[in-house]
């Protein structure tokens, strides 16, 4: 694996979003809408750094499958999201790459009566994106690599790990074969 974002790296970018939340909001309540299950560190360091009044809901969102490492057909669960008639709304993803599933839940939320709906993530992939749309605030953007740690995931493993990297495709190899090993 190679670091792509080091922990110290990835705070000061959390803590850079979190001021230009807050800027662009001002004193208004914000509700975040964390999208399961890669953006929970992100949703939850987030959430610490924003001052002011602030509501959380989750939603699921998924186009990966297992040991997939492109996207497939867009899955959402909004069942978790709190009423969000009139609200101020961000969306908190972690990655955004072909932008399909950011464009799925802008188009759902804003159909629940948002005030407003923004965006944010902790990472744009350059070069994948399928949407004329881009996220309202972007922490870093990195090249087209499958990245893990800092709650990214190749089939549940590497979550936790505290910084952000790379795997190159022999590891997504080595990973598919002990992953599924019984």
């Amino acid at each position: 694996m190679q670091i792509v974002l080091s922990q110290e790296e990835l705070s000061e970018g959390v803590a850079r979003l979190a001021r230009r939340v807050r800027e662009d909001f001002g004193r208004q309540p914000v509700t975040v809408v964390g999208v399961l299950t890669g953006s929970i560190v992100l949703v939850a360091d987030l959430i610490r750094s924003l001052d002011g009044p602030v509501r959380v809901g989750m939603v699921w969102a998924s186009s990966y499958r297992g040991t997939d490492t492109t996207p497939g057909q867009l899955d959402l669960r909004l069942d978790l999201l709190p009423d969000l008639t009139g609200q101020h709304v961000l969306i908190v993803d972690d990655i955004f790459d072909t932008g399909r599933t950011l464009e799925g839940l802008l188009a759902e939320l804003h159909k629940r009566g948002a005030a407003s709906v923004r965006s944010l993530v902790l990472l744009r992939k350059t070069g994948r994106a399928a949407v004329p749309l881009a996220p309202t605030y972007v922490g870093f953007d990195i090249p087209d690599q499958f990245v893990v740690g800092y709650g990214l995931d190749f089939d549940g493993a590497w979550r936790h790990l505290p910084y952000l990297a790379a795997l190159d495709a022999d590891e997504i190899e080595a990973a598919r074969r002990t992953l599924s090993a019984p």
